[in-house]
């Protein structure tokens, strides 16, 4: 199975929610169950990545990440949306929507 870059996965047609999290972070780990939730309700809508800012400074400092957790909304590799801090799976739901039929 070949490995898809970071790049390839945000150009691709379905929106992207990257996640930068990171192990030490206490609300970063309040964010896998809403990520669970969020696809469950998107489906193949969406993708999901998780991006670790100790394992990927690089792509986390290419981006100015510089708190946990950070979200960022690709899609065609454009940046949509971007928001630091927990939010709901009903409030990321009604964002990407939102986004992605405005973009």
């Amino acid at each position: 199975m070949q490995t898809e870059s970071f790049g390839d996965v945000i150009k691709g047609e379905v929106p992207v929610l990257v996640d930068f999290t990171a192990t030490w972070c206490g609300p970063c780990k309040m964010m896998k169950p809403v990520l669970e939730e969020l696809h469950k309700m998107m489906g193949n809508g969406l993708r999901i990545l998780k991006v670790d800012i100790d394992k990927n400074p690089a792509v986390a400092g290419s981006l100015n990440v510089s708190g946990v957790p950070t979200l960022i909304l690709y899609k065609k590799g454009k940046i949509l949306w971007r928001e630091s801090g927990v939010q709901s799976a009903h409030q990321l739901k009604s964002i990407i929507d939102q986004k992605v039929s405005a973009s």
